[in-house]
C-alpha cells in the first residue's frame, strides 16, 4: 500500500533561523564541472564582508524538463555527438540578458544514457555546452513524465477533468511521488550549478513547480523566477487536485511567477485566495500576493519569437525556392495554413469541419480554397492521441472526397516530419495561418507566420514586385489561445461552434488588400518589439526587482515537506523568550499589560469563546499583583466581555476597539468621546441589510458604537467583491457624517471618528502618567490588523519619550507575520505559556516573596 504522508517525502527540518542582516561572505562557485563539489565557505569572521549582491559573475540558470540540445548515439561506434538547438526558446531566451552574463541549463537528455557513461558525459557536456545532465532512472522519468505529468497535470491544466473510472485517469499517489523525487532530484542539480548567493534561478513549466520549495530549503534567498508555459486552470478545475495546496505552497516558494496572459494569473490568484486565503493586490502595476512577510510577485507576459533567427532562415536559397514551389503550385487559390502538435486540444478535426461547413454552404468557393494542415509529432503517446489521428485523417478524406477532384484537393494533410526550412516557405506564402486549439498556453505559430509574411526582398523580387510594396497576412486564433489577447488584428473564433470557424474562414478570404495590409502591419510591430529577447529582458528585470528586498529582511523557516515555507520579517524582530520576559517582569514595579482577546487568549477557530479556566486563573494572579494593571482590549461588546470576566474584580477591559472603557469591575464605563450622535446607523444599516439579503452567508452585527458586516461564510469571491463595493456606497452616503468606513479581514465595520485600539492604549497609558504612576514595564500582546494600532501607538509614545522614565516594552504578535511588533509568539498555547510562567512571580502567599522566586520555579509552573 502506498504512503499517504508525501509531504513527509522531504527530510526537512523547521524553525532554522536565517539573518539576512548578517555579514557573511558568497557562496563560493559548487561546481566547476557536475558531481565535484567543495564545501561553502561559510566563513563570518570579517565583519567588514559586505552582505550586498557579490561581484562575480552573475550566473542565470535556466532549469527545464528537457536540455535543448539534440543528441545521438553512433551504435557501431557507442560515440555520443551533441548540438544545441537553436530553435529552442531557452537557447534563444540568451538574447535577453546580458552579454556578460553566464548561463548555465539544467535538465534531462532526450535519451537514455547507460550508468556507466554519465559522469562523463556530464563533463563533457559542462565543458562545451554549460548543460547539467540529470540522469533520471528510466523507471523514475516514465512516472514522472509520462506518468503524473501527462496523465495528472496536462490534462487538468487543460481543463480535462478525470470522469471514466475505467481509464485509469483517477488521481494515483505514487505518480506523485514520483513527481517528488524527480523534483528533488533536479533541485540537487541546480544546487551544483550555484555559482554565488546571487545567481538567478528561471524554472520553466508545469514539470517543475515543487522545485522552488527545494531551492529555498537550501539557499533562503537564492533569486527564483518560475513561468508557466501551459494554461493555469480555474479554481473550480484546479481545486479537484488532491495535491493542490502542495503545489501552491512550493509556487509561492518563488519570488516572481509568469503567465502568458490575465486569465491564468487571475486564476491562480483565485486559487491562492480560495485555497490558501491569501491577499494580493496591485502597486504600481505590479502584482504581489503577501505571503508570510514576502511579497510574491506576478509577471503577465506572453512569449516571443526569435524575430531574426526567422529572418535568417527565411533568407536561405532552399527556403525561397520552396515559397516559389508552393505559390506555384496553388496559384490561383487561397491558401490557409495549420501548423499543430498532434494532441487532443490542438482543435485539429474542429477546424476540419470548419472548412466543411464552409464549402458544404458556400458553393463557389470550391476549387478555390485548400487547407494545408501541417501536424508535428506527437509528445505523448496514449489511446486519445491514436483517436485525434484516426479522427484527423477520417475528416480531411471525406472532405477530399466530397468536394475534391482528381486536380484539387481541399484538404492538404502533412503529418510526417518536414525541414524547418520548408515549414517557413508555407508561413511565407499562406494567405491566413488558423490556430483553432481548443485549450493551449505557448502557441507561437501566430508569431512566426507574421514575421514570415513580412518576406524579404529576394521573395518580392521573385514575386515580381517593389521590395516597397504592401506585405499582409491574416490571422484567425482561437480564443482559448494564451497568444489571443496580443493579436488584436486577427479572427479570434469559439473552436467549439463550427459556425463561428466557418464564418472567420469566409471573412478572412472576403478582406480587401487594405484590409490585410493594416492587420499584417499591427501584428508585426507587435512581434517585431515583443520578441523572445524582449520577454527574457522583461523578467529578468522583474525578478531582480522583486528580490531586492532580499538583503534587508532576517528570515524563519517553518514546515515540514512540502509546506516547508520562509517567512521573511523586519530585521529586529524575534521570538520572545520567557526567560527575558520573566528577568525583565521580576525587576519592574508598575506593569501595564494589554491583551487582545480572540486568536491571542483563545484560538481565532475555536467554536467555543468562552475563555477557559485556566485562563480566568491566570488573569486573576496577573490582577491580584499590586504592582500590575492589566487591560483586556477586544473588538467584542462590553456585555459579553463583562459576563465572561465576571470573576476577575481587577480587570480593566477596553470593548467595542476602546470605544467603551473600564478600569474595574467597580469601575463605570467611559466612552471615547462625548455623547455621540447615532443617526447614521439609521443610514448604514439598511445598506447594509441589502447586501445581506444579495449575499448568502453574510450577517450583520449590531454594536453599541457601531455596525459590522461579516462574511467569513460567503462565497471568497463574491464576499470581497460586495464587500469592496459596500465600502465604496457607504463612503459616499457617510461622507458627512463623524464616522468612519473600514474593511478588516472578512468585514466591513462603520464606526465613530477617534475609536481604535490605539487610541484606547494611548488613553490609559496618559491617564497612568497624568496620575504620576507611569508603566516601567509595558507588554502589549494581539494577533490581528486592528492589534497592530496598538503596536503603534506605543511605539509612538515611545519615540516621543511620554515616559518620565523609557519603560521595558514587549509589544509582540502572535504569529510569525509582518508586524509592527518587535517580539512575536507562535500561537495562543505560547501566549498561556508565558502568562503562566510570570505568574510565579506574582505572590501567592505571604510567605513566599518575590525575591525568593527564581527562573526555575518559573519552569516548574509552566510545566
Amino acid at each position: 500500500m502506498v504512503s499517504k504522508s508525501y509531504t513527509n517525502l522531504l527530510d526537512m527540518s523547521g524553525e532554522d533561523v536565517f539573518d539576512f542582516q548578517q555579514p557573511f561572505r558568497s557562496l563560493p562557485r559548487f561546481v566547476t564541472s557536475p558531481s565535484i563539489t567543495s564545501n561553502p565557505d561559510w566563513d563570518t569572521s570579517n565583519a567588514d564582508d559586505s552582505v550586498g549582491p557579490a561581484s562575480c559573475c552573475v550566473r542565470k540558470i535556466i532549469v527545464s524538463n528537457f536540455l535543448p540540445l539534440n543528441c545521438t548515439k553512433d551504435e557501431a561506434t557507442g560515440q555520443w555527438s551533441f548540438s544545441m538547438d537553436d530553435n529552442q526558446l531557452l537557447v534563444q531566451l540568451k538574447d535577453g540578458f546580458p552579454m556578460e552574463s553566464e548561463v548555465v541549463y539544467v535538465g534531462s537528455l532526450n535519451a537514455e544514457v547507460d550508468p556507466g557513461e554519465q559522469d562523463q558525459l556530464s563533463q563533457k557536456l559542462f565543458r562545451e555546452y554549460k548543460c547539467i545532465p540529470t540522469f533520471l532512472p528510466a523507471d523514475l522519468q516514465q512516472q514522472f513524465y509520462h506518468g503524473f505529468c501527462k496523465q495528472q497535470l496536462w490534462p487538468l491544466f487543460h481543463y480535462m477533468l478525470p470522469i471514466c473510472l475505467d481509464k485509469g485517469e483517477l488521481f494515483d499517489r505514487s505518480l506523485f511521488q514520483a513527481y517528488v523525487r524527480a523534483n528533488k532530484i533536479f533541485g540537487d542539480k541546480v544546487m551544483e550549478a550555484i555559482n554565488s548567493d546571487d545567481d538567478c534561478v528561471w524554472v520553466h513549466d508545469y514539470h517543475l513547480m515543487l522545485l522552488p520549495t527545494f531551492l529555498r530549503k537550501k539557499l533562503h534567498r537564492i533569486k527564483i523566477g518560475f513561468f508557466l508555459h501551459s494554461p493555469f486552470p480555474s479554481s473550480e478545475i484546479y481545486r479537484t487536485l488532491p495535491v493542490r495546496d502542495e503545489i501552491l505552497k512550493s509556487l509561492l516558494n518563488a519570488d516572481l511567477i509568469g503567465f502568458q496572459t490575465f486569465d491564468y494569473a487571475r486564476h491562480f490568484l483565485s486559487c491562492c485566495s480560495r485555497l490558501l486565503g491569501l491577499n494580493y493586490e496591485s502597486k504600481r502595476g505590479h502584482i504581489g500576493i503577501e505571503y508570510f512577510g514576502r511579497t510574491v510577485s506576478l509577471k503577465i507576459l506572453a512569449v516571443g519569437v526569435h524575430v531574426g533567427r526567422l529572418e535568417s532562415v527565411l533568407r536561405l536559397p532552399a527556403t525561397i525556392s520552396k515559397v516559389q514551389e508552393i505559390e506555384q503550385r496553388y496559384k490561383g487559390k487561397m491558401v490557409m495554413l495549420g501548423v499543430d502538435d498532434m494532441d487532443i486540444f490542438k482543435g485539429i478535426s474542429l477546424k476540419l469541419l470548419g472548412l466543411e461547413f464552409l464549402l458544404e454552404r458556400t458553393p463557389k468557393l470550391r476549387g478555390k480554397v485548400v487547407l494545408v494542415q501541417i501536424i508535428n509529432p506527437a509528445r505523448s503517446t496514449g489511446k486519445d492521441v491514436e483517436e485525434a489521428i484516426n479522427e484527423a485523417v477520417s475528416v480531411a478524406e471525406r472532405i477530399n472526397i466530397k468536394y475534391g477532384s482528381a486536380e484539387y484537393k481541399p484538404v492538404i494533410l502533412i503529418d510526417y516530419p518536414i525541414p524547418s526550412y520548408e515549414k517557413i516557405a508555407y508561413y511565407a506564402a499562406s494567405d491566413c495561418c488558423i490556430v483553432n486549439a481548443v485549450r493551449d498556453g505557448m502557441n507561437l505559430i501566430p508569431y512566426e507566420y507574421t514575421v514570415c509574411r513580412q518576406g524579404n526582398e529576394e521573395i518580392d523580387k521573385l514575386r515580381g514586385v517593389d521590395k516597397s510594396s504592401h506585405h499582409t497576412s491574416t490571422l484567425i486564433v482561437s480564443e482559448f489561445v494564451g497568444c489571443s489577447p496580443s493579436l488584436s488584428g486577427a479572427f479570434r473564433v469559439n473552436p467549439w461552434s463550427i459556425e463561428d470557424v466557418a464564418d472567420a474562414l469566409y471573412k478572412a478570404m472576403d478582406l480587401t488588400q487594405s484590409e490585410r495590409k493594416l492587420r499584417h502591419d499591427k501584428h508585426y510591430r507587435y512581434v517585431k518589439t515583443h520578441d523572445v529577447a524582449y520577454w527574457a529582458h522583461s523578467f529578468s528585470q522583474d525578478l531582480d526587482r522583486a528580490c531586492k528586498d532580499h538583503y534587508s529582511r532576517r528570515c524563519w523557516t517553518t514546515g515540514f515537506g512540502l509546506n516547508f515555507r520562509v517567512i521573511a520579517l523586519s530585521p529586529g524582530f524575534r521570538r520572545l523568550s520567557l526567560e527575558h520576559f520573566a528577568s525583565s517582569y521580576k525587576k519592574t514595579n508598575r506593569r501595564l499589560i494589554f491583551m487582545d482577546y480572540d486568536g491571542t487568549l483563545v484560538p481565532q477557530s475555536s467554536v467555543n469563546k468562552v475563555p477557559s479556566a485556566e485562563v480566568i486563573s491566570i488573569l486573576t494572579s496577573l490582577c491580584n499583583d499590586p504592582k500590575n494593571c492589566v487591560f483586556i482590549v477586544s473588538g467584542r461588546d462590553r456585555t459579553t466581555l463583562s459576563e465572561w470576566f465576571a470573576s476577575c474584580d481587577k480587570l480593566g477591559i477596553a470593548a467595542e476597539h476602546g470605544y467603551f472603557i473600564r478600569w474595574n469591575k467597580e469601575g463605570e464605563w467611559e466612552t471615547s468621546s462625548s455623547a455621540q450622535d447615532c443617526e447614521w446607523k439609521n443610514i448604514t444599516e439598511p445598506i447594509m441589510e441589502v447586501y445581506k439579503e444579495t449575499t448568502d452567508g453574510s450577517a450583520i452585527e449590531t454594536k453599541e458604537s457601531g455596525l459590522v458586516w461579516h462574511y467569513q461564510d460567503a462565497d471568497h469571491d463574491f464576499g470581497s467583491c460586495q464587500a469592496k463595493e459596500l465600502v465604496s456606497h457607504l463612503e459616499r452616503v457617510l461622507a458627512n457624517e463623524p464616522v468612519v468606513v473600514k474593511r478588516g479581514h472578512q468585514i466591513v465595520e462603520v464606526k465613530p471618528q477617534g475609536v481604535s485600539k490605539g487610541i484606547a492604549v494611548d488613553t490609559v497609558i496618559r491617564t497612568l502618567i497624568n496620575n504620576e504612576n507611569a508603566p516601567d514595564f509595558l507588554m502589549c500582546i494581539g494577533n490581528d490588523r486592528s492589534d497592530e494600532d496598538m503596536f503603534e501607538s506605543i511605539n509612538e509614545a515611545v519615540s516621543r519619550s511620554v515616559f518620565p522614565t523609557a519603560p521595558d516594552v514587549f509589544a509582540c504578535s502572535v504569529g510569525q507575520k509582518a508586524s509592527k511588533a518587535k517580539y512575536y509568539v507562535d500561537g495562543c498555547s505560547e501566549v498561556i505559556r508565558l502568562l503562566k510562567g510570570v505568574t510565579a512571580i506574582t505572590p501567592r502567599r505571604e510567605v513566599i516573596s518575590q525575591s525568593q522566586v527564581t527562573f526555575r520555579d518559573i519552569l516548574e509552573v509552566v510545566s
